[in-house]
Parts: C-alpha cells; structure tokens; sequence
C-alpha cells in the first residue's frame, strides 16, 4: 500500500531577539509608555477563545497580545533582523531587533498568513466581550498550529491578503516561444499548484544540517569541502540563524565578504596587515570602535579561510585574547569558518615561506569540530566529478590527461554566447576584454556607477564584483554577478550577451542569457562594510565583460562555458579551481592541457589525509549532531 504523501506545512519558530514595546495613545500619534526587553522570547499561539496570540517571555515578565483589527508589519530592515508589528486596534508597537533574519522571515510571514486565514475562514475575529466575561473556561495557551498548503492556497485566490505575493507564471523577459510553451500547457491540460517556496524552501543536505546543528551546538566549527557541495549556500543559512548584533560576517577577501555580506577579517581585525609586533597589534585593535567589536562579538564567521596567513591569524587568536579580557582562543568567540585548502592558497612575497592556518597552534586550540562536505551539486556529472577529486588532490593519470585534452575540440559557444576564457593573470583578463570591446562596431554605452562616497571608489572597486565604469556594445559578452531569479536560472556566473538597448538604444541594456532567458538588466546594489562601522553602497548593473575573467575571481561562480590555458598557472590548486568553474565536461575546453599544472600543496594534503584518518571519531562526532 502506497503511504500518502505528507501535506507541506510550516510551523511558526520561537523567535528568540531584542524587544522594545510601545504603548501608544489612543489617536495613536504619541507614545504613552515604552518598555525594553534586551532577551525575549516571541511565539505565536492561540488563547482559550481561540484568539491569535503574540506571547512575550522575557526574564521578568510574561506578556499576551491579541492579534486583532488592523495589522501592520513594517519588514524593510528584516534582513538585518529587524521589523516592527503595529497593532492597531491595541495602540501596541512591538519593535523587534537582533532575531536572526531566516526565523523572523518565517515568524512575520506565519503572522500574517495565519491572520488573513483567521479573517477569511472564520469571518470574525474572535467571540464578543460579554462571551469573554461570563465565561468558565480557564486561561490557556497553545502554539499556533502548522501553516499548511491548503491554508497559503487559500490566499492566493485573494493575491489582496497574501502577505508576500507571488510572481505572475508569464514572466517580463520570457521568450514568445516559452510563453506560448506555457499558454498551450494551460489551456491542454490543468497544471498542480507549485508548492510555494515558503513552505518548501530548498532542503540543507544531511552533511549540511550537520554543520548548521553544530553551530547552534555553540561549536568552533570548520567545515570544509571541495568546488561545488553547497559551502557558500550553507553558509547564508547560519548568518540567517544567528543573532546580527552580536554576529561579525567577514571573509579573507573583499569580493568573497561582499557577496555574504560582510566585510574583510582585516577590516574587522583592526591590526593591519600583521606584521607589526604583537603589543603594536594590540595597540591598534584598542582603539575605541575596533575595540566595541571584539568586545560585542560573540559569533566570528569567516569565509576563504584558506587564504589567511597564518601568521597573521596566529596574532589575531592573541589579540581577540587580549582585547576581551579572557584566556580562552580568541577570547571566548565562537568561530565559524568555511573554505577548502586544496584550492586557492595564502598570497606570500617571493621567497617568503607559505604557513596556512591549520598550522598554527592558535588553529588546534580553536577549532573543536571539523566537517567535510562530500555531496557534489554544482556538476551532475559523475565522470566530470571523479576527475575533479583526483585534480583536487594534485593527481592526474594519464586516462584523466587524455578526457581533458579531448576537450579542445569541444564547440562551447551557443546562440552567440562565446565561452569565458579564465586567466592566471589579471593583466591578461584586461587586454582581451579590452580588444574584443573595441573590435565590435557601434559606439559604447557606459554605465557609471552611482557610489554613497565617490572618493572611495577605489575601495568600492576591489571590494565589489562591479566597476565604477562599465562600457557595453551590442554583442558584448557579459556575465551576471549577481544571484537575479535562481528558478531561471540567472544566477552568479550566468553567461550571455547584449542583444540591444532599451528606449531606442539609450536605456538599460537587454540580454539573451545561455539558459535561454532574455531579460532586461538594471541597477543592483551592494553594501560594503568598511572600519569604523561604516557601510559603503554602489548601484550598478550586475554585469561584467566576460570574454574573460581571472581564476582568482571566479571562486565561487559556476559557469555556463569556459574555455582555458593553464599554461601559466603558479599556484597549487588554482587549475583545480579553474576547471571546477564548469558544470560539465560539455561546457569546458582546455587548451594546450599540460599534466604539470595540476598541484596540491603537500602540507595541505597531509591536513586532510589527517581528517580522513580519525574519520571515525568525527563520524560519532557527527552523529551527535545530526538532526
């Protein structure tokens, strides 16, 4: 007998964060009364009256608000933990700041589903206040029930009372061929509701849920991993489960810490580049606002941790020590850090001997957990796959020599998208884009940057994955830099080339991407967080010319089609990280493929070869976190 599948349902979180209550008069235009709750616990339930309930538990007091009347959510500042509910018809403002962003995320969104269900299913809210008085019934408190599917279902025929709308299935931008694809498939045959993102987000992998326990265990964790097994992914879902007051987000480079949102371990470190003594890196580090964040972080994350010197980081560990007063590794701060080893290494001066972090004793005294992930995402390809492990590892036998070099007769290019070619060089990425720009007839569109401080536009340069001046033709090969519509497949990395202008060939630029969407592009923006809790932005489009692009910049992106010489590649692990771009075999070409490029440090490679040895005390580990 087949088991019935299980109705998707979402159940409201306990929402643990900072809580301010306003009081107000009742023409709601003064405050009467305001009341802090530095440590509060919010949950969503119902009364005996069946009424909808927001439950305050903080470390003094116990509170219960009606949901009913008018409800306001103002969500603008959600993402960093932050969002007020106004209701109305109790004069009552509930500040929320410091909720980690995925679970006030899930707490608004069950809020106002569960209150536009409430009002559609029942047509009243609540019984009358004679019924409240004379009745025997004793007080209660229950959590409010699962969000199920038919419940969200029901709101979207009233798109008026959804709290978040839905996109419209026929999407600006869709070719005439796909959306009379769509039409056709309506009108032939009924098509089943998608089950909304909302209550069926994308699942974290067994190994993901692992990690993300583990940090909320309140470990210092390091997980691991190579090309493609969701490193960057999970690491968006722990920023999103942490509290942001006291959670500092930083990756070892500017680009990589701009698309977490973050900024530099330098910038947090406040110590320089490192190299001074040790009582001079304290000294800077006193500094009044560099000092305020060691002292109110509590959560260090840091992505790229295999390009930290460490040296540098063995200063850091004593400074965080210093800094807060406390003898334990970087004083008492949890550290979360991300990154394979195998691929791009610490940048050192000739001559300069190389010390990753794993080295150092500040690493062993720190780290109590580490995590590998092993399940693959980025290539379907299980051939493609096992080439990749051996590459990673520095091996190349002679079978694997010859699939790559069979690539070079590979055709990449598709409906006049070219393939990327991935220097070793930057200097070399700026004369080819530079000389295929030129060779296209027309005159240049540019797109200059609209920056919050124009005099650091340099910083904003080398911290973003956009330039301050961009210059477009039609038939310019660009790539997308930023995540647009995942479910389209315009995602980072995405490859495609401009096919014209918008109003007659002087607004936004319009692109036919490899995955078969054209679409026009826009202004997008980035923040960047600089020392002294400033945070930089710049508005640009999410292009960048893509005839070709560095290997050191493109960690992190997967391509469409990628072509490469790895002739003069001088790190070990960076044509591991150039070939890994690819989603498959189909896409790359390698020309003039030489064995001798393919390297793993040796140090790096006795590291996880040690990881692997006591595998079975992380297995147990493991399981006493898994979920």
């Amino acid at each position: 007998m087949e088991t019935p599948k299980k109705e998707p349902s979402l159940q409201a979180p306990a929402l643990q964060c900072s809580l301010i209550v306003e009081t107000l008069h009742p023409n709601a235009a003064t405050i009467k009364n305001s009341v802090t709750h530095k440590k509060a616990k919010l949950l969503l339930g119902r009364n005996e009256f069946r009424d909808m309930i927001i439950l305050v538990e903080s470390p003094k007091h116990s509170l219960q608000y009606r949901v009913r009347g008018e409800l306001q959510l103002h969500k603008r500042f959600m993402k960093e933990g932050k969002a007020t509910v106004c209701l109305r018809e109790a004069n009552i403002n509930l500040m929320i700041s410091n909720a980690p962003p995925n679970q006030l995320l899930v707490f608004l969104r069950m809020l106002a589903s569960k209150k536009a269900v409430m009002g559609t299913e029942n047509g009243t809210e609540g019984v009358n206040a004679r019924t409240r008085l004379l009745s025997s019934l004793p007080k209660s408190f229950e959590e409010i029930s699962p969000l199920t599917f038919k419940e969200y279902s029901s709101l979207r025929g009233n798109r008026d009372q959804l709290p978040l709308k839905e996109k419209n299935s026929n999407v600006p931008g869709d070719s005439p061929v796909s959306s009379k694809r769509k039409r056709d498939i309506k009108d032939s045959t009924p098509v089943k509701p998608k089950v909304s993102r909302f209550l069926n987000p994308v699942t974290l992998t067994a190994e993901q849920k692992c990690v993300l326990q583990a940090v909320q265990g309140g470990h210092n964790v390091f997980f691991t991993g190579s090309a493609g097994t969701g490193k960057s992914f999970l690491l968006r879902r722990i920023i999103g489960a942490l509290p942001p007051d006291a959670t500092f987000v930083t990756a070892s480079t500017g680009v990589a810490a701009c698309q977490i949102g973050g900024t530099t371990l330098h910038a947090f470190a406040g110590i320089g580049s490192g190299q001074a003594p040790l009582q001079q890196c304290f000294q800077l580090a006193s500094r009044k606002v560099v000092a305020q964040q060691w002292k109110r972080c509590r959560h260090l994350i840091v992505d790229e941790i295999s390009m930290v010197d460490g040296g540098f980081f063995k200063k850091l560990e004593a400074v965080g020590r210093m800094i807060r007063g406390n003898e334990k590794p970087f004083g008492g701060i949890q550290l979360i850090f991300c990154g394979d080893f195998l691929q791009l290494p610490p940048v050192t001066r000739h001559g300069e001997k190389r010390i990753f972090c794993f080295q150092t004793s500040a690493w062993d005294s720190s780290i109590t957990l580490t995590l590998e992930l092993t399940d693959v995402k980025r290539q379907d390809d299980p051939e493609f796959i096992d080439i990749l492990q051996e590459v990673r590892r520095g091996r190349c036998p002679d079978k694997i020599v010859e699939r790559l070099r069979e690539t070079e007769k590979n055709c990449v290019e598709r409906d006049g998208i070219k393939a990327t070619r991935l220097c070793t060089h930057r200097e070399d990425v700026e004369h080819i884009n530079r000389q295929h720009l030129d060779k296209l007839p027309g005159v240049a569109q540019v797109f200059k940057s609209l920056d919050s401080d124009p005099s650091l536009a340099k910083t904003l340069d080398s911290q973003t994955p956009v330039t301050s001046s961009l210059e477009l033709k039609i038939g310019t090969q660009v790539m997308l830099t930023k995540n647009m519509d995942v479910a389209r497949g315009l995602v980072n990395g995405a490859r495609g080339v401009i096919t014209g202008f918008k109003n007659g060939g002087e607004g936004y630029p319009m692109v036919r991407f490899l995955c078969g969407q054209t679409t026009e592009i826009k202004y997008d923006k980035w923040t960047v967080r600089v020392p002294g809790g400033i945070s930089l932005t710049r508005r640009q489009l999410p292009l960048k010319l893509a005839w070709a692009f560095s290997i050191h910049k493109s960690q992190g992106m997967t391509l469409d089609c990628a072509e490469m010489s790895l002739s003069r590649v001088f790190e070990a692990g960076q044509a591991y990280v150039a070939l890994s771009r690819a989603r498959n075999l189909q896409g790359l070409r390698i020309l003039d493929f030489d064995p001798s490029c393919v390297r793993a440090h040796p140090d790096v490679l006795k590291f996880y070869q040690s990881l692997r040895k006591y595998h079975c005390s992380e297995q147990q580990s493991i399981e006493n976190y898994r979920i």
